[in-house]
């Protein structure tokens, strides 16, 4: 096949000045190394964690797109406080986009990646917001002949992100574990595995059409955090399932101590010697996103047995192996169109991504809106 000699690349770059420029700039077609592939991206999806190369600290409300088409430039304003958390990457322009998927359309010279060419396939590495992107072959997942693209342009990042929440609550010796913005697309799928491997999960959510979507889907245990009854019905779930692991992709606010407080309280229903040092069994909270960038308030009413950390879905990759994620990624292509399926509600461009009307729109985040791009068209 015949390839363009340039192709079209998302950048975002935070400027000396103090804006964030996000833009489509020409690039060269690269020549693929030995254990390279070319992939022609066909399907890639906005996912919050992508939010973060794109927007960074920047008050995306400000927001504004000059010029039209291909030449759509959406550009913000980056406060000071935003200027010194970002202070290391001013000045370059980064790729965006985590996974993606669609067709071989070069290969290098080594036998695995010649085995892909011309095959329908997913990766995740990176600076897929781009009509092609260089990617090597072992982080590759082949599709199967009835899956396109757009099925299999979410397969990485929320798929494994849900599974190896489960890997760690085993390699931890958790039991149960407690999510919350649950209703989210992750949540979803989440909850699919955790109803297929037996593993209770307690759903924190929102608002009560987020309650009646997740009862809908077969899940047992959700809580409403605007319910006055919260901390006393997250207690009675997390007494009855047994969690001691927690997920949270808020990251700011109180909502990781909150959930510790109702571990601490449902551990002390349990019979046992009175300890000045709280409960025994210890009670962890990952953070693993940001949905509110305030800082993370910390109420300290739970003993000494606990922990909040971060939790990345590469580290945690790197730690678990190879081996662990052949496992997973396999678990993923049989089941990409139950288990780990995603529903989109737009469909658009690169340009249009850029635009400022639409940005703010897949900026919300909200709840059952997922945006999809087609880099080709």
């Amino acid at each position: 096949m015949s390839l363009p000699k340039t192709y079209l690349q998302m950048l975002s770059t935070v400027t000396e000045d103090g804006e964030l420029r996000l833009e489509l700039v020409e690039k060269e077609m690269p020549t693929p190394k030995p254990d390279q592939i070319i992939l022609k991206v066909e399907a890639t999806p906005i996912n919050p964690s992508d939010h973060g190369v794109m927007f960074g600290w920047t008050d995306m409300s400000k927001a504004s797109s000059s010029g039209s088409g291909n030449s759509t430039v959406l550009s913000a304003p980056v406060s000071s406080h935003g200027m010194k958390v970002m202070k290391g990457r001013l000045g370059q322009a980064l790729p965006v986009g985590n996974e993606g998927a669609g067709t071989v359309v070069a290969a290098g010279d080594s036998d695995y990646a010649q085995s892909l060419l011309g095959k329908k396939i997913a990766a995740m590495g990176g600076g897929m917001y781009g009509q092609y992107r260089a990617v090597n072959a072992m982080m590759c997942l082949p599709l199967k002949e009835e899956h396109s693209a757009k099925d299999g342009a979410s397969c990485f990042v929320n798929p494994l992100t849900a599974l190896c929440f489960l890997e760690t609550m085993r390699l931890e010796g958790h039991s149960a574990i407690v999510h919350t913005a649950a209703a989210s697309n992750l949540g979803q799928m989440l909850n699919r595995i955790c109803q297929a491997d037996d593993v209770d999960i307690v759903n924190i959510v929102r608002r009560q059409e987020q309650v009646d979507l997740l009862k809908s889907m077969g899940a047992k245990y959700i809580v409403n955090s605007s319910d006055d009854s919260f901390m006393a019905d997250l207690t009675d779930a997390i007494h009855t399932t047994g969690a001691t692991l927690g997920f949270d992709a808020t990251g700011g606010g109180k909502l990781a101590s909150d959930i510790l407080m109702a571990m601490e309280g449902a551990a002390a229903r349990t019979p046992g010697a009175y300890s000045i040092y709280g409960s025994v069994a210890h009670k962890q909270v990952y953070l693993y996103g940001g949905l509110d960038t305030s800082p993370t308030l910390l109420t300290r009413g739970y003993g000494m047995a606990w922990g909040v950390g971060g939790w990345l879905l590469p580290n945690f990759l790197a730690k678990a192996g190879m081996d662990v994620a052949a496992r997973l990624r396999t678990r993923v292509a049989d089941e990409l169109t139950t288990t780990f399926a995603s529903h989109y509600t737009d469909e658009i461009s690169l340009a249009e991504a850029l635009d400022a009307d639409v940005m703010m729109r897949y900026n919300a985040k909200k709840t059952g809106e997922k945006f999809l791009i087609r880099p080709n068209g």
